[in-house]
């Protein structure tokens, strides 16, 4: 553990020239005691840094000195493909290796490609998830991308729409996709290849069974796929409606000139466009389907009805 925070110590001196004792403390998450334990120990090592006392003082290596230690673990590897997303690194639980590994990232870069990183840090944020909802809670996150990543098969207990609505199946897990801020296992049971919703999982066992994927699986290829199909079956229905100028910019209709606007728009099934049209309010009238129409006024009656008085 030591070494490890010596490194890091090392990396920050080299990647932001001279800091504090106190800014190293806090960065390292140590007391500034523990930091000038370390810098005396690096010290004694050999590494050519030096302190100043005063109000600009502080700790900093000697110009023109660079640690080789810049070489990536396994788990800093990984944790690098998922730079541009640190939520989901974290999810993940490489969240300390993710910053580890950007430390070595910087050090290892010439000063004017390492300021060119710093600003596309500063200056750009990745942040998946939409506005409306809670997080899922996925705690078997983690045991799904170790699973995934040792190829090793799992059991789950899954919770689905459809009766039954419980299920246990044993799977082989290819690979997890974050899609929209939801993660999803992609996995091959006895059914073929299935997507399973990682919040979904009840309960995730580990057999200790090694499998081998099929040769030339490609996940991104799998997902591409997956949404093609899940696409095609979304909408699968239409309904003719007028539109008022509002109702029609929210529809991403194109407007008539003289007001209300008739259009044909595709729906996923009665139950979703039943939902989705009476967010609308009196911007929208359902002409057809029939039972779409009687359903919004059986809708706007019980309204009605409720708040009458």
């Amino acid at each position: 553990m030591r070494a490890s925070r010596m490194v890091t110590l090392l990396l920050l001196l080299q990647n932001r020239g001279l800091m504090t004792a106190r800014q190293l403390a806090e960065e390292l998450e140590v007391s500034v005691r523990t930091v000038y334990r370390d810098v005396d120990a690096l010290g004694a090592a050999g590494i050519p840094l030096y302190g100043a006392a005063g109000h600009a003082g502080g700790y900093r290596l000697v110009d023109g000195y660079r640690t080789r230690l810049t070489g990536l673990t396994a788990d800093e590897a990984q944790a690098a493909f998922l730079a541009a997303i640190p939520g989901a690194a974290a999810e993940l639980g490489v969240g300390e290796a993710l910053a580890t590994a950007r430390l070595k990232l910087r050090a290892a870069l010439p000063a004017e490609l390492r300021e060119h990183a710093e600003r596309i840090q500063e200056r750009f944020l990745l942040d998946a998830p939409g506005w409306y909802g809670d997080a899922d809670r996925t705690p078997h996150l983690a045991a799904a991308a170790a699973a995934v990543w040792a190829r090793r098969a799992v059991v789950l207990r899954y919770r689905r729409w459809r009766a039954p609505e419980e299920i246990e199946r044993r799977v082989e897990p290819y690979g997890l996709v974050l899609k929209a801020g939801r993660w999803y296992l992609v996995a091959h049971g006895p059914s073929g290849i299935r997507t399973y919703r990682i919040d979904q999982i009840l309960e995730l066992l580990t057999s200790g069974e090694e499998f081998a994927a099929p040769e030339g699986f490609d996940l991104a290829g799998y997902w591409k796929g997956y949404l093609a199909d899940f696409r095609a079956r979304l909408h699968t229905g239409e309904a003719l409606v007028r539109l008022t100028p509002e109702g029609a910019r929210r529809l991403g209709v194109d407007p008539a000139d003289d007001g209300w606007t008739e259009a044909r728009v595709p729906i996923e099934s009665l139950d979703h466009a039943h939902g989705e049209f009476l967010r609308l309010g009196a911007d929208i009238e359902v002409l057809a389907p029939a039972d779409l129409r009687d359903r919004i006024a059986e809708t706007v009656r019980t309204l009605a009805a409720r708040y009458e008085g």
